[in-house]
């Protein structure tokens, strides 16, 4: 069945690569986009782009209002917008640490709460966030991300807890170091330092991550909740 599917940051990266997975699979699928333009596959793939700043709580609801009306109430939420403003702590202002949190998690909140009032009626949905390895890590000159993605899974489990009983799960996906514009652009030394902590010794294709998310999405994931499902080639396993 076609459902109504949101993915926030979806114009690059993992957030492309879920919307692709989706659209792929016959859903409806939008994604929002903070500056710029879409990129030309979104349109190709049929995809609805809408602007949503996730700081703004008025453009979040703006922005589910367009969704809502192109393709029915959001049924699966995928959260996934998120920025990065890496100091080392002595160095990190607080501007640096509040922007992060209120992207990265605050964010998180205002489009949960948004997509949650019309999956309490229709009694299901599914909600993925996306974290990361290092909310459970740590790394150093980090502090803002990795308090914001590890805030996520507390988030994730308190919603849970509220909302299962309608049938809605909450999940979390924890990607570890991903082959993206972002990662291609560190020096060849940054790349081994960072896999040379791997177990399987690469890095994940965007792909694999959209792979996971699809999964806690999907009917045969229905019974899970409250997950955080680690998707790093084994780079953060016992935490």
């Amino acid at each position: 069945m076609s459902r109504s599917v949101l993915v926030t940051g979806g114009n690059r990266g993992i957030g492309l690569a879920v919307a692709r997975a989706f659209a792929e699979a016959g859903d409806r699928v939008a994604v929002t986009y903070r500056t710029g333009e879409p990129p030309a596959e979104l349109k190709e793939l049929g995809c609805l782009a809408v602007t949503c700043d996730v700081t703004d709580a008025d453009a979040v609801e703006r922005a589910f209002g367009e969704v809502e009306e192109a393709h029915g109430p959001v049924e699966v939420l995928v959260a996934n917008a998120g920025i990065t403003r890496d100091r080392l702590l002595m160095r990190m202002s607080e501007e640096d640490f509040t922007d992060v949190l209120d992207t990265n998690l605050t964010g998180v909140f205002r489009v949960v709460r948004q997509a949650a009032g019309e999956m309490l009626m229709a009694r299901r949905g599914r909600i993925v966030l996306v974290s990361s390895v290092v909310g459970l890590l740590g790394s150093a000159g980090q502090a803002n991300y990795a308090a914001s993605k590890a805030g996520l899974v507390g988030f994730a489990r308190s919603v849970a807890r509220e909302l299962g009983a309608r049938g809605i799960t909450c999940n979390v996906v924890a990607p570890g170091f991903v082959e993206t514009d972002m990662t291609r652009a560190l020096s060849e030394e940054q790349r081994a330092a960072m896999l040379d902590r791997v177990p399987l010794a690469r890095g994940a294709h965007a792909d694999e991550i959209a792979a996971a998310v699809q999964y806690l999405a999907s009917e045969g994931a229905a019974y899970v909740t409250g997950a955080v499902l680690p998707v790093d080639g084994g780079l953060g396993m016992g935490h």
